[in-house]
């Protein structure tokens, strides 16, 4: 939908639900200042339109704004071949890196 000039988002798509498995987990960064602990979830799926920038929600809400449903936004996106049953690739989507 875009955003406006201030750089908010004007609205948001309707949601779409998928079918898919995630796993929650916590990465440590090492820096000069110290140890910085970062909560990411791991999704597998079939759905192939997710974007760097997307938001994803573990379960349902009928809230329009997807940050104040408590959905995270995607950072990383990539995809593997169905080494099974050659129908669909397989994606991996990632919050939080």
């Amino acid at each position: 939908m875009g955003n406006d000039e201030y750089g908010s988002p004007l609205g948001y798509d309707a949601p779409k639900i998928i079918m898919c498995d995630y796993q929650g987990g916590l990465a440590s960064k090492l820096s000069g200042v110290g140890t910085e602990l970062v909560a990411k979830n791991t999704f597998w799926t079939e759905f192939a339109e997710a974007s760097i920038g997307d938001y994803i929600l573990i379960g349902e809400s009928s809230h329009p704004d997807p940050i104040a449903a408590g959905a995270n936004a995607i950072q990383y996106v990539t995809f593997d071949a169905d080494t099974f049953e050659r129908l669909a690739d397989d994606y991996i989507l990632v919050t939080g890196v």
